[in-house]
Parts: structure tokens; C-alpha cells; sequence
């Protein structure tokens, strides 16, 4: 129930980036800049709450079972969103994103807590970056603002959706819980190094950007530290 509560924050933060999109759309430096600070701070969860879970568990046949069940599946989408085309093939694939995104959290807060409120500041500056995203590709085919916004946050609600698929792990043995959190992990790092570092260096860089990256990461360990 925890894990569904907080997902209503990024979701929040999908309906905010949209909102944004619809009115003003973003400079690619800003843009660029959310991508690397995000990506830091994303990264950072996974390193301090989501890998010590998974090496506390001590099972290494676990471990290699759901990360590499990780790797195949996002690596499988990163395929299928290659070949997707037009608004709907789109959609579905972001769709899956989110779905995936709200499945981490809700093994994070499995994990622990603290660990819960860290991914879910990790996940809601992503999100909010897949808002302005997705807004502006609908922007291009339909006229109405009140539709793209409603579209996005429609799509922003399989966060919860995602939480909830991963609330019966709680219950299953600390082994398949070490594979679950496994799974999460590499579905992080691929977050970070085939998403949102990729997109962001497709745009023009500055050193003050790509210092994002380092300050996110910075902030995260200092939050984790505050909340110990």
C-alpha cells in the first residue's frame, strides 16, 4: 500500500511536465540538464539501496537468474522500440516503460523504506521528463491540449498499476525476492545508460550539464545519508 501511495508523486510529476509541454516547450540545454540529473540520481539509488539488498542476500544463482531476465526484457524492448512507428507504437512503448518503472518501485519499497523514497525521487524527475516527451510527440498529431495532457497522465497511471504487480513478492521466499530485486537492478542501470544518458547526449553539452549528473548522484547520497 506504501509503494502505491508514492507512486502518486511521480505521477504528479507526469501531469506537471505535461502541463509545462503544452504551454511552453523546454530548451534542449534544459532538457539535457534534467536527463543527466535525473540519470545521477537514478543511478545513485540503484548503487546505495538496490545493489546492497541484492548482495546482502547472498544468492548467486538468484542473482544471475533475474539479472539476466532484466537484461533480456529491456533489452528486448530497447528492439521493439526501435521498430515502433507513429503515435501509438509510441505510446505502447512508453507505456511499458512506465509499467516496468512502477514495477522497480514497488520491489524498492520490498527492499526497504528508505530505499522506496529514494527510487521514488529517482523515478519522478525521470518521469517528468517522459511527460514533456510524450506531450510534445502527441503535440504533433492532435490539436487538443486538454486530449495530449489526458493521454499522458492515462499513461503515467500504470506507475501504480506496476507498484501493485509487485506487491505479492513481499510474500514469496527472501531467494526469489533476491532475483526480483535483481531484475530491478538491471532494469535501473539500463534506465540510466541506454535511455536517459543516450537521449540526453543527442543534444547540445556543456560541462555545467554533464555536471547534472555528478550533482544528482551528490544530492541522492546526501538524502540517503540525512534519512540514515
Amino acid at each position: 500500500m506504501q509503494a502505491l501511495v508514492f507512486t502518486l508523486i511521480p505521477v504528479a510529476a507526469v501531469l506537471l511536465g505535461s502541463l509545462v509541454a503544452v504551454t511552453r516547450r523546454p530548451s534542449e540545454a534544459v532538457v539535457s540538464a534534467m536527463q543527466h540529473l535525473a540519470a545521477g540520481v537514478v543511478f545513485a539509488a540503484a548503487a546505495v539501496e538496490i545493489l546492497p539488498q541484492v548482495m546482502h542476500k547472498g544468492s548467486p544463482i538468484a542473482t544471475f537468474i533475474g539479472g539476466a531476465i532484466g537484461i533480456i526484457v529491456m533489452l528486448s524492448l530497447k528492439a521493439i522500440e526501435g521498430r515502433a512507428k507513429g503515435p501509438i507504437a509510441m505510446l505502447g512503448a512508453v507505456g511499458v516503460d512506465i509499467l516496468i518503472d512502477g514495477l522497480v518501485l514497488g520491489l524498492a519499497f520490498i527492499a526497504g523504506g528508505k530505499a522506496g523514497i529514494l527510487l521514488t525521487i529517482a523515478l519522478t524527475l525521470e518521469v517528468l521528463f517522459l511527460g514533456l516527451t510524450v506531450t510534445t510527440e502527441l503535440g504533433e498529431t492532435i490539436r487538443s491540449k486538454a486530449r495530449i495532457v489526458a493521454i499522458t497522465v492515462g499513461i503515467a497511471l500504470l506507475l501504480p498499476i506496476g507498484a501493485a504487480l509487485a506487491t505479492p513478492v513481499a510474500l514469496l521466499p527472501p531467494i526469489i525476492i533476491a532475483g526480483f530485486l535483481s531484475f530491478g537492478l538491471m532494469a535501473l542501470l539500463y534506465l540510466v545508460t541506454e535511455e536517459l544518458l543516450v537521449e540526453a547526449h543527442e543534444k547540445p553539452d556543456t560541462p555545467l550539464i554533464s555536471a547534472m549528473f555528478f550533482i544528482g548522484f551528490l544530492g541522492l547520497l546526501l538524502i540517503e545519508e540525512i534519512l540514515s
